[in-house]
């Protein structure tokens, strides 16, 4: 399975994630908020941050489920799902996840078809190895 790489600038989105937390980096001066974390605000050039919560709630923006050739750790359990969620609170965010019929469950619990783009998905969060990370629940069936 491939796990995400934490780097410094990332480290405090896995922590709060681990605390069932979504955040989002935001510029302290300006406000700004900005994804994927980075140590400078393209805005107005600071680096000065803080992290501010999300409610969790968001839009399927695009998707896609992938065909053959997968890599072997994702082979068993196609057809899944990757999508990329902007979030309802910050419109400029976008995260790319997995739509799961529950936070535990595998890759492939949501049929394909039910999918739209524009679908409202809601945060859950399961652990994977060291990390705790953030997957998306439909929230109308």
């Amino acid at each position: 399975m491939l796990t995400p790489v934490v780097d410094e600038d990332g480290a405090p989105f896995w922590e709060y994630a681990a605390r069932g937390e979504l955040r989002v980096q935001a510029c302290a001066p300006c406000g700004e908020l900005r994804f994927p974390p980075r140590p400078c605000c393209p805005h107005c050039r600071s680096f000065d941050n803080e992290w501010h919560r999300m409610s969790g709630r968001g839009r399927i923006w695009s998707y896609v489920v992938p065909h053959p050739p997968l890599l072997p750790d994702y082979a068993a359990q196609a057809p899944y799902n990757a999508v990329v969620v902007e979030l309802l609170d910050a419109p400029h965010v976008r995260l790319v996840g997995n739509v799961v019929a529950a936070p535990d469950a595998s890759l492939n619990s949501v049929d394909p078809a039910r999918l739209r783009i524009g679908a409202g998905v809601k945060v859950a969060f399961t652990r994977l190895g060291d990390l705790t990370v953030p997957r998306w629940l439909l929230e109308r069936s």
